[in-house]
This record gives structure tokens, sequence and C-alpha cells, in this order.
């Protein structure tokens, strides 16, 4: 929002009152608030001196803060924060606030500034030379469906052309502005479509009026007639057929029954058998279920766990075994040197990759940066990374490191390292 500052003090009156209309009005009004909360008027009263004024003057907030007993600063706040009270003279006959918001813009709205430009000011806030006219461009008006629009003091006039707005400009000059019609400029009804209505072009059918016509008629039409025996509707019954509102049913019996004459005729639920639980139709149990870890994990001959892959599943990703800590492609592992480096600085290792790695017996950035390609796909198959360590280059990163530490890595890679 731009910064909004009072007139300068050459146009500003020396002194402000209330009509003695207005007067009454503002007095009656700032008793609708609690006592201790008559402040909150300053808004509507300060509305009401701008309609009296046509702007708000100095005097005027001073004079409203008095009559709330509120600080000056207070009350001037309150006037240039909001952008609906005029700080310096407007037009005496006409003020014309052009909507300048994304519709009205798509619709024609700076074609209407430039109509306000010719015919009143070239800037915004600025009287024309009789001081009869002035504008400004403001934001939505709320009546986007008939864009383009202005609004003159509490009226808007919408759908509107360059030609219109001249009009419309020249009758408030003259002192006509009563004359213009607010609302839609084109012909249209309200935000109705410009070529008529589409819907409910003839109400004679659904209002009551003809409805109790039409009964009426019906009823001299045949006065003998009996009227029609209607039952009640079932339409919104809700349809079941359990014992407890079956109508047929009724219940419940005088007659009561043994308990052990009861429990004899009652079927016997089945003995539970776990392995029949867990059987389904057969059409369902040909379907690939979830089974137990133990089911799918066989030994190898080399001592290390296979994953059994049911063929339904066959293709599918699926986790791969670590490699075995005695396969060849291994690193050389070290014992745990008195200073070990921190493999943190190596972006991908975190501190629970560092703790693996320690536990395999790599320590220092000179032991990575030696690894082979063999070594460097066990470490990731071991760490389940699937070329993780190539895609961020571990053994650069570590080569850097072992060479001149964070100075060096920065010197190859351009940033620090994480």
């Amino acid at each position: 929002m731009s910064v909004r500052r009072l007139a300068e003090a050459s146009v500003q009156p020396a002194s402000f009152a209330f009509t003695e209309a207005n007067a009454a009005w503002a007095e009656d009004f700032i008793q609708h608030y609690p006592k201790g909360r008559e402040q909150s008027a300053i808004i509507p009263l300060m509305m009401r001196a701008q309609e009296q004024e046509g702007w708000v003057t100095k005097a005027a907030i001073e004079r409203i803060a008095d009559m709330l007993g509120m600080p000056y600063i207070r009350a001037l706040e309150v006037a240039t924060f909001y952008t609906q009270y005029q700080l310096k003279p407007v037009g005496t006959k006409a003020h014309v606030q052009v909507c300048g918001t994304t519709p009205c813009m798509l619709r024609g709205a700076e074609a209407l500034m430039d109509v306000c430009r010719s015919k009143i000011h070239h800037d915004q806030f600025h009287v024309n030379d009789s001081g009869t006219l002035s504008w400004e461009e403001v934001e939505c008006l709320g009546a986007c469906v008939n864009a383009p629009m202005v609004m003159i003091f509490k009226d808007t006039f919408e759908d509107l052309t360059p030609e219109r707005l001249g009009e419309i400009i020249d009758l408030f000059d003259e002192g006509r502005g009563d004359s213009v019609t607010p609302g839609p400029q084109n012909g249209r009804i309200y935000s109705a479509p410009i070529t008529g209505l589409t819907s409910l072009l003839d109400e004679t059918a659904v209002l009551k009026s003809t409805r109790d016509r039409e009964a009426k008629a019906a009823r001299a039409a045949a006065p003998d007639a009996a009227p029609a025996n209607v039952g009640p509707s079932n339409a919104a019954r809700p349809k079941t057929d359990a014992p407890e509102t079956n109508p047929a049913i009724k219940s419940p019996s005088p007659v009561k029954v043994a308990p052990e004459t009861e429990k004899a005729a009652s079927a016997q639920a089945p003995a539970f058998s776990g392995a029949k639980a867990n059987i389904a139709a057969a059409p369902v149990d040909n379907v690939q279920k979830q089974r137990k870890a133990s089911d799918h994990v066989k030994a190898s001959t080399t001592g290390q766990p296979i994953i059994d892959v049911p063929a339904a599943l066959a293709g599918t990703q699926r986790t791969q075994p670590k490699p075995s800590l005695y396969d060849k492609d291994r690193p050389a592992a070290v014992e745990r040197p008195a200073e070990v480096d921190d493999l943190r600085l190596i972006s991908g290792v975190g501190p629970k990759i560092e703790g693996i790695l320690n536990s395999l017996g790599v320590f220092t950035y000179a032991q990575i940066a030696s690894w082979t390609k063999a070594e460097r796909d066990w470490v990731d198959g071991y760490l389940n990374f699937r070329g993780r360590i190539d895609r961020d280059d571990w053994v650069r990163q570590a080569e850097a490191l072992a060479k001149g530490g964070v100075t060096e890595y920065v010197r190859v890679f351009g940033k620090k390292p994480v």
C-alpha cells in the first residue's frame, strides 16, 4: 500500500463541525457501543464527515477524536489506513473511481482511465480546472461479471464503454448526475445474460396462484366426484426383512421355552481348527498371499540366506542379499587407528553409514580413496545403495579430503563438504 498523507495545510479548513442533523446522528450512533468502547464508532463517523464535506479534513479527524475521547494519532492511523477515506479535496460534483482489477482491465478499464485523463485531469487525485470533477483507480468494486465499471459516490455504473463514461461524466459536471440510472449501461438486467433470459421464461406454471386456480377449476368441473382415498406413502420407509421390524412376526412370544430345550434344538458350533481357518475357497486360495518370512528364506550352500521369490513376483524389484563378509572383493580392513577421519564429511555418509563403515574396518579417507571398482561394488551391495557410491563420487571426495582436508575439498568441488 502506498503512503497516504493528509492534504497540504494550504487547503485544510480551519475548523470542522457536523451539521445539526449529522451531529444528532453521530451522538445517537455512539450510544450503540458499550461504555468504554465508544471509540469503535470512529469509522462510521469519519465516513459521515466525508459525505458532508466531500473529503476527510484534518480538522474533522481531530473533532471526531475529541468526540470519542481518543488521541489524535489513533484517529490519524484510521484515516490514513483505509483507502475509502479521501484525504485530499475531490470534485464537488463527482469523484470517479475506476476499477483497475484484472476482470475490468481485460474488458477495457484502461480506456476508461484515458477518458478520465482527457476529461478531468491527467493525474489521479487532482480536480479539474473548475474543481467539480476528480478521479482515481481503485481495486475491485465487486461487479466483475459486468466489467468494466466505475463508482461515483455510492453508485456503480457497469458494462461501460469509453463513449458512455464520457456522457456520464458530462452529465455529472452539468449537475444532472441524478438522471443517470446506476447499474449496467448496455440494457441488461442486473447480471442477467445480455441476450435475454435463457431459463424460467414463463413463471406461470410455477406460481402458487396458478396451481390454486387450476385445482379450483378441477373441483368445479367434477363437483360430485368423491375425493380420492390416497393411503400413506411408503416411499421413504426403509425396506428390511429383519425379524425385529417384520410386521408378520409377532414378538416376543408369550410361550417361554426351557433353556435345555432351546440348547438341544440349536446347532452346535464347529470345533476350531487352526489349519482349516487358513483355508479359503479354491478361487481365493490360489491367489498369491502374504506368507511368513520363513516360507521364503532358504539356506544356500555358502551359508548365506537367499530369497525364494514366487513365480508370480518374478521380474519385480526385490531386495538383494548382502555380499559375504568373506568375499575376495571386500575392502581390506584395518585396526582402529588412534585418530580416525570424520567420514561424515563425505557427501552421502551420515552417522549410521559411518558406524557401518567403521564396523567393516574403514576409518580413514585414504582407505576409501584407494577402493577399486570391485571393492566399491561390494560396499555398495553391502549397504544396499544401488550405485550410490559412484553417483556421489565417494572416491574423489575422499581423495580431496585426504590430500588437504576441507580446503582441498572446496578447491576441487567449489563448496564446503556437508
